[in-house]
């Protein structure tokens, strides 16, 4: 089973302290570290590699859904920009990653401080002193669950 397939079975199991909602496409889990305050994953509820490989329908509600999940990230976090990132190079699960940027959050790195999150060292991205606590986490949660709830309704 994929690292992907597995936290989304953590969901199912009420065992994965990072899970925000479920949405008809995916599941929307706050990122296990946080240097970008607010980043967010939306994994597809399908497991697939590559987003041709959806079909039509689902792919387009995937589309919009992850659109959604962005609004609300930049609004409960108060995001200048969002970087969106589909990748699936170390896991070929599809899942969005979504950044909220704000000036500076690079600090020295990149050009003048801009540039895409993955000029930021990878070693300081996930050193475990951005990993939020579980009154940090609880208030993320809830800050991006109340803005989902809004879109959604």
């Amino acid at each position: 089973m994929c690292f992907i397939c597995k936290r989304i079975e953590m969901i199912k199991n009420g065992e994965n302290r990072f899970f925000v909602k479920e949405l008809e496409t995916g599941y929307v889990v706050i990122g296990d570290h946080q240097h970008f305050k607010g980043y967010t994953l939306f994994l597809c509820k399908e497991h697939k590699s590559e987003l041709f490989e959806l079909n039509d329908t689902f792919k387009q509600k995937y589309f919009e859904e992850m659109t959604l999940v962005a609004k609300a990230v930049h609004t409960a976090f108060g995001a200048e920009k969002m970087n969106y990132e589909l990748l699936g190079n170390g896991e070929t699960h599809l899942h969005w990653h979504l950044f909220p940027r704000k000036s500076g959050d690079l600090g020295n790195y990149g050009n003048c401080g801009k540039g895409p999150v993955w000029w930021y060292p990878m070693e300081k991205m996930y050193d475990d002193e951005n990993c939020p606590d579980d009154t940090q986490l609880e208030n993320m949660k809830s800050k991006l669950l109340k803005e989902l709830d809004i879109l959604i309704s």
